[in-house]
């Protein structure tokens, strides 16, 4: 059985993208994303400061999943609302952490 699914948006060949670092429960990561033409979040990048260990692999694997499932129509506040918060309502993971800093700077523009 075959499933009909929708297509996936691609990202202009040029855009602009936006990078800033943060910090997740001690760790130190840097985040890189890029929007579709109306200022969605398209693709996020995230890598952790010691590249390859076990906290750099799923951040980026978590920002490839990401990535793919918004340009494959995902709903950007559903998914950050599903990731794992503590109980002040603070992101505990760092594709929430910058998901919800991302936010924060779309809503101050």
């Amino acid at each position: 059985m075959t499933a009909s699914r929708p297509g996936r948006e691609r990202l202009a060949n040029r855009r602009l993208n936006e990078t800033f670092s943060f910090e997740c429960n001690g760790l130190k990561f840097t985040a890189s994303a890029s929007r579709f033409a109306d200022g969605r979040l398209a693709e996020l990048f995230l890598n952790n400061h010691k590249n390859n260990s076990g906290a750099d692999v799923s951040a980026r694997d978590a920002a490839i999943v990401l990535s793919i499932a918004l340009q494959f129509g995902a709903d950007l506040d559903v998914i950050r609302r599903a990731l794992s918060r503590d109980a002040q309502g603070r992101a505990t993971g760092p594709l929430g952490a910058a998901l919800d800093r991302l936010v924060k700077i779309q809503a101050v523009r």
